[in-house]
């Protein structure tokens, strides 16, 4: 029974099926990807508020744990860009006012753990479809909120000097003023933007170069040679050496209920985040997704990290793309990388202490430019306003309001779209096109052909309490037409569900309709609406012989009784 269990674990059931030619190229691309790890990590814990031995404590623990529970063959796990700013706005605010980072690594670890509880909870219930609550109009807002956040709040950083504020305006504004000031660090100012400038350049004209490791190899031999930690440049320094124990993150109980709030937050764009990662890089090692395994790996990943004083993590693409493009072929590549970076904080735990601040700053902006989606901005804007209008909304609110509230703004937008899109669909007259068979919407054919006295009306949409008011006046207003119409044809074929309130709404309308001599009848009724129509016991007031298979049969009985109607050209509201 247990080694059963046992060989139901991703990672397990990973090694068993392992390939001997996949080893070389799992090392090759594991050295690869730690040039990566190493400074992105001490890089986004920073961005965190967190001390950056701690992006290393964090890179190792969920890598370990991922490979162990994982379900995708060279996913990687990390620190992220988009999760920390999330972590420092629900850590620094509960931080003592000296700052004590033993406290802030402690809150962070138990983030972590809040969050990894979530992920498996979630998994076990099958929640992996909470992902969607964010569409991708919102997300593009708030992705570039995201982005316009940690590139202001990097740029002082970036420059040599601090701005002390608590809003993305405050930091602005404090980072303009600094700068009128002259509180510009010129050699800082040079490493920052050096920085930015080599990571671009060989990102765009040499792709296959580690370029973040170059830049960081030519910024630690900056300080060497032009001796900048006395020209007034910020060095990381000495990190700890060796590797945490074991740790029960040591918070007070009323720290639980506020960092509540921003571990949701993280585990949904984590989710979000990870879902789509795992999606496109499945697709192109022929795999398939497994939404809930992928959540329960990403809790077991951060309850690994929170157990060794690390911080909340989640999937990155730019990692994954540098391991499939270096050839990973399974997780071994992800346990090379967390075994090297393990190696190097035991044996050469000083190999970084000349690595200028200003440098990892630039890290850290170059990777906000890569969340940034401007062009899809630009296309929602030329292909539809509405969503263009949500994406500006979750812009704003991250920009605004801050980066937990923001995504609170995002879900609840995209949760609203879909319930105006509820409230008021699409509808629409239906008319009959010459040479086109079946009945067409009058709007996109002006020309259609009408029958006297017969309206056929569409309603896009389940006709439930959210829409019932709208659906009933649209009706009202086709029956008060001159000369009124004798039948109104629901062709309800988009109509999926009926439920009380609206079953309630149609029994008075057909009442008012039938005193004034106009028939509400129906025409390609799903049977699982139609039956809940008759559980409501609306059959008793809608007549079943006005109930058709097709709008066809529909026009035709219409036409039989109505012998002299003919069709002719009609207006786009079917009067």
């Amino acid at each position: 029974m247990t080694s059963s269990w046992w060989r139901a674990v991703p990672g397990v059931r990973a090694f068993s099926s392992y390939r001997r030619e996949w080893l070389v190229k799992d090392l090759v691309a594991g050295i690869v990807l730690t040039t990566l790890l190493v400074p992105q990590g001490m890089a986004y814990a920073e961005l965190a508020g967190l001390p950056p031995i701690t992006g290393l404590y964090t890179t190792v623990l969920c890598l370990l744990g991922y490979a162990l529970a994982g379900p995708s063959r060279i996913l990687v796990l990390g620190p992220d860009s988009s999760l920390g700013p999330m972590i420092a706005a629900t850590v620094l605010p509960l931080v003592a006012a000296d700052g004590d980072p033993s406290r802030a690594v402690a809150l962070a670890s138990m983030l972590a753990l809040m969050v990894a509880g979530i992920m498996i909870l979630s998994s076990v219930a099958k929640l992996g479809f909470v992902a969607d609550l964010i569409s991708k109009p919102t997300m593009i807002g708030y992705m570039n909120g995201l982005a316009l956040t940690i590139l202001i709040g990097q740029l002082p950083k970036l420059l040599g000097f601090k701005v002390e504020a608590d809003d993305l305006i405050g930091e602005f504004t404090g980072f303009v003023a600094k700068l009128g000031e002259g509180a510009t660090v010129p050699a800082a100012a040079a490493v920052g933007c050096g920085g930015i400038a080599v990571i671009l350049v060989l990102q765009r004209f040499l792709p296959k170069v580690p370029a973040v490791l170059v830049m960081v190899v030519l910024a630690i031999a900056a300080t060497t040679v032009f001796d900048l930690g006395a020209r007034g440049v910020s060095l990381v320094g000495e990190l700890p050496e060796g590797f945490p124990p074991f740790t029960i993150p040591d918070v007070r109980l009323a720290d639980l209920s506020l960092l509540l709030g921003g571990a949701l937050g993280i585990a949904l764009v984590s989710l979000a985040d990870t879902i789509s990662n795992a999606s496109a890089f499945a697709a192109r090692q022929g795999q398939e997704v497994r939404g809930n395994q992928e959540m329960a790996a990403i809790g077991v990943a951060n309850l690994a990290a929170g157990l060794f004083q690390g911080f909340p993590v989640s999937t990155s693409g730019s990692r994954t793309a540098v391991a499939e493009r270096a050839g990973a072929r399974s997780q071994l590549t992800g346990v090379v990388g967390a075994v090297i970076v393990v190696l190097m904080l035991v044996l050469v735990p000083g190999l970084f202490r000349d690595l200028p601040q200003p440098a990892l700053a630039a890290v850290v902006i170059t990777a906000s430019l890569s969340l940034a989606d401007i062009p899809g901005a630009v296309r929602l804007w030329r292909q539809r306003r509405t969503e263009f209008l949500l994406c500006c909304a979750a812009f704003a609110g991250v920009a605004l309001i801050g980066v937990l509230a923001g995504i609170a703004v995002a879900v609840a937008l995209s949760v609203l779209n879909v319930f105006r899109r509820a409230w008021w669909p699409y509808r629409t007259v239906l008319g009959r096109v010459p040479g086109l068979e079946g009945y067409h919407d009058v709007r996109s054919h002006p020309g259609a052909q009408l029958l006297p006295g017969l309206v056929v009306y569409r309603f896009d949409a389940p006709l439930v309490f959210a829409n019932a008011r709208t659906f009933r006046e649209e009706i009202r207003r086709l029956a008060g037409a001159e000369p009124p119409p004798r039948w109104i044809v629901i062709a309800a074929e988009p109509m999926t569900d009926v439920d009380t309130t609206a079953a309630d709404t149609l029994r008075e309308l057909a009442e008012t309709l039938e005193a004034q001599g106009v028939h509400l009848v129906f025409a390609e009724l799903k049977d699982p609406v139609r039956h809940a129509i008759e559980r409501y016991g609306l059959m008793r007031t809608l007549d079943a012989r006005r109930f058709f298979p097709t709008v066809e049969a529909a026009v035709a009985a219409y036409r039989r009784r109505h012998t002299g109607a003919d069709w002719t050209p009609g207006a786009e509201d079917g009067r």
